[in-house]
């Protein structure tokens, strides 16, 4: 909630904020002289309260804060009363000592727990991995294999076509000239065009 000296500074502001300015020169305002004395001596008369009510709020806030000081510094010490009593009582430290193992005893099995887990799923997944990695070469070597074949059953029906064509040539040129040397020159024909045909494959 804003005090009455905020509000009348308010007031001044929205006051001034509507006053005409002079003609000629924007900086300067008319001001009605009666009513910027009112805000004004109210403002003043308006200082002296509420700086003496802020001094009593302050001086309530440094009591509440004492008071909570001295609250507190009382629990701190019962706890340290009672932290001493605990720490002297044998059985009650044997009893912290015996659930402080027992939970690290449970943590370590957790732990041990998740890391045969790991181990196993990582296990998994390098063998499924290796598995699927074999597949694609299996079906790879498959596809070159029959491409290799399929290649050679090609060439070798290319080659017994020509061969066919070869001995059909050789025999019109044995009829037409009986007494050149033709066999010989088919048989060396032959023989580079089988040297030739891998080279072109």
């Amino acid at each position: 909630m804003a005090s009455r000296i905020e509000q009348i500074i308010d007031e001044i502001e929205d006051y001034i904020d509507g006053c005409k300015t002079q003609a000629f020169a924007p900086s300067k305002i008319i001001v009605n002289r009666e009513t910027m004395e009112e805000l004004l001596n109210e403002l003043r008369s308006k200082t002296p309260d509420e700086i003496k009510r802020y001094q009593k709020i302050i001086s309530n806030k440094e009591a509440i804060l004492a008071d909570a000081q001295a609250k507190a510094d009382a629990i701190i010490a019962q706890a340290q009363v009672k932290t001493d009593e605990l720490v002297s009582e044998h059985e009650i430290m044997q009893q912290a000592y015996a659930q402080a193992n027992e939970v690290v005893m449970i943590a370590t099995k957790q732990a041990q727990e998740i890391l045969d887990n790991a181990t196993n799923d990582a296990n998994n997944i390098r063998m499924g991995a290796m598995q699927y990695t074999d597949d694609i070469l299996k079906n790879l070597e498959s596809t070159i294999s029959h491409a290799m074949d399929s290649s050679k059953a090609r060439s070798d029906a290319y080659m017994s076509t020509l061969q066919g064509f070869l001995d059909v040539v050789t025999t019109n040129r044995a009829e037409l000239n009986p007494t050149a040397d033709i066999q010989e020159e088919t048989q060396t024909d032959t023989q580079e065009l089988q040297q030739t045909m891998p080279e072109q494959q």
